[in-house]
């Protein structure tokens, strides 16, 4: 697929899609979600592929939906025969996708990140942002919910109380603000963005296993979800067991007795340990 409205670049393992609609302050159009999508799965389904960085061009992350169908641009009546049995939401076509990544996702917050600018970002692993970013769960200003599967996200990430004290606003708010309550990781001066969002990427390249970490994205997001910790023992237990015999478990210890850096040779495409992805198998 030729992208108009993403840029998709690959450096020493490091993808970085950047949004790129500058002018519009990198408004969400199905354009990108067709465009996100594509570029997730092919990000997914290369090795070469480790972390991925998302950021915008220009001075905006993402504005929101791009609203220039006027007043109806969230009426979606008779819109491909959809209903409201059959009608999807865009936003959390995408956030659902990015959940299911096999890769590291950073976000790199460069300016605006409202409406779907923000809620994009939740299943993303790291949020950074610039000084210059402002956050907005805006949705109550414009009539609408929070969307792309937020309502989930959301809480579990800054507490349910501080959830509903955005979500009822529809306030912007500073990343300072969005520092203190935890939205985001780190805030920095908007020359320093990239280059730590890279940093981070580049020790996760270069220190470990490409099928140990997509193990643990997995296993920490989907553990939010259980109600007792048995559920981690037994998927812990059978990782260990398993992982415990692979080329990589291998390299990681030899590596570390002789004090030189590791060299895994696990492919995530074809050396996920057989049980992967155990959520969709009864026993688990």
């Amino acid at each position: 697929m030729n992208y108009e409205h993403i840029l998709y670049s690959v450096d020493n393992g490091i993808l970085t899609v950047t949004l790129n609609r500058p002018d519009k302050l990198n408004a969400f159009t199905h354009t990108m979600l067709r465009e996100l999508l594509d570029a997730m799965d092919k990000a997914d389904a290369d090795d070469d592929v480790r972390v991925i960085i998302f950021t915008g061009a220009g001075r905006g992350f993402c504005a929101g939906a791009d609203l220039s169908a006027g007043a109806g641009s969230f009426d979606h009546a008779g819109e491909d025969d959809r209903t409201a049995d059959t009608h999807r939401d865009g936003g959390g076509l995408l956030t659902l996708r990015l959940y299911e990544s096999r890769k590291p996702l950073i976000a790199a917050i460069n300016g605006a990140a409202v409406g779907v600018g923000v809620t994009m970002t939740l299943p993303m692993d790291i949020r950074l942002a610039s000084s210059e970013a402002r956050f907005g769960f805006v949705f109550a200003r414009r009539g609408i919910v929070p969307e792309a599967a937020s309502s989930w996200f959301l809480p579990r990430i800054v507490g349910v109380s501080q959830a509903l004290q955005w979500a009822y606003s529809g306030r912007v708010f500073p990343a300072a603000e969005a520092l203190q309550a935890r939205l985001v990781n780190e805030v920095l001066a908007p020359d320093d963005l990239l280059p730590r969002a890279r940093a981070i990427a580049s020790e996760i390249v270069d220190n470990t296993s490409a099928i140990s970490v997509t193990m643990i994205r997995h296993m920490l997001w989907r553990m939010l979800s259980e109600d007792h910790p048995m559920a981690a023992h037994r998927i812990d237990s059978r990782s260990i067991y398993e992982l415990g015999q692979s080329a990589d478990a291998k390299e990681g210890v030899s590596s570390f007795l002789e004090k030189r850096a590791p060299k895994f040779p696990g492919k995530v495409s074809r050396d996920m340990p057989g049980f992967f992805p155990w959520w969709e198998t009864p026993k688990f």
